[in-house]
């Protein structure tokens, strides 16, 4: 079984950065917006925890694909493994998201391959691990995040926007 799964980027309609947390990062507030650039990724069972990516240098321990990866396997206790195709459209380090997309995608594509049956609010919780952005990125869409990012709620589709995006 094969399972292929899009991971779209997003950017922050708008952004307040609040007051600096005890942990480290700053409280915030902001509208967050899936955009219809995109990464893919493919899931197949496999014996151990494998990467493969278009982009050589990303197949690395540290990639959030195998972290989540692997806090999926150490959260559930389960001993399977996967095969994860990694294929980027989503420019790297430029605030899209890129590897948080893909965090949360590997938590929804290895829930199903291992068929775990994981309710949302768990991946989510999960999600919150891998980063601030990542519990957006398993409802997408047009949302509200607080906290650091990891408290979202769905707000209604904003209305068709055309823009361009430039990468300093």
């Amino acid at each position: 079984m094969s399972l292929t799964l899009p991971a779209y980027a997003k950017i922050n309609l708008t952004l307040e950065a609040l007051a600096k947390r005890a942990d480290g990062y700053h409280e915030i507030v902001t509208v967050l917006q899936t955009v219809s650039l995109v990464d893919t990724l493919t899931f197949e069972p496999g014996e151990s925890l494998d990467l493969s990516c278009n982009i050589p240098s990303l197949q690395s321990a540290d990639n959030l694909v195998l972290k989540a990866a692997s806090l999926l396997k150490e959260k559930t206790g389960c001993l399977k493994g996967a095969s994860i195709r990694l294929t980027k459209g989503i420019p790297i380090a430029a605030g899209l998201g890129s590897g948080a997309t893909d965090a949360a995608a590997t938590l929804v594509g290895l829930n199903r391959l291992w068929e775990l049956n994981l309710p949302p609010q768990r991946l989510m919780e999960l999600a919150a691990n891998l980063g601030s952005d990542a519990p957006f990125f398993l409802c997408g869409g047009t949302a509200l995040a607080k906290g650091r990012g990891e408290k979202v709620t769905p707000l209604p589709p904003a209305p068709e926007l055309w823009m361009v995006l430039l990468r300093p």
